[in-house]
C-alpha cells in the first residue's frame, strides 16, 4: 500500500479478505466489519474501509465461504442493509445452545 500524506490508500480486495479470514480464525464468535478494517488502516482512517469490507464479503458469501448476519439470521448477501456481522457459514456455523 502506498499513501500520500492527505489520502492513505486503499488495501487491495485480497488484503481485506486476509484481514477477515485472519479475525474470523481468532474469533469465538461473529466480527463486526470494523474489526478487518481496524486491522487493515490501524492509524484511524479503517472507516474509509468499510465499504471495500462489504464488498469483499459478499463476494465471499456468495461464493459460500462466509457467513453475513443479521440480527443473529443469515442474510442474503445480495440484499441487505443496514448493522451486519461476518462469521462462518451457515453449513459449517457452530450449533446453537
Amino acid at each position: 500500500m502506498t499513501e500520500s500524506a492527505s489520502h492513505p490508500a486503499l488495501p487491495s480486495d485480497s488484503d481485506v479478505e486476509a484481514a477477515i479470514r485472519a479475525a474470523l480464525a481468532g474469533a469465538s464468535r461473529t466480527i463486526g466489519p470494523e474489526t478487518p478494517a481496524r486491522a487493515l488502516m490501524p492509524e484511524g482512517k479503517w472507516q474509509a474501509v468499510l465499504p471495500l469490507v462489504k464488498r469483499v464479503a459478499v463476494r465471499l458469501a456468495l461464493d459460500g465461504t462466509l457467513g453475513i448476519y443479521r440480527k443473529g439470521k443469515l442474510v442474503d448477501p445480495s440484499d441487505f442493509r443496514g448493522v451486519y456481522r461476518l462469521g462462518p457459514p451457515a453449513h459449517a456455523a457452530p450449533a446453537a445452545d
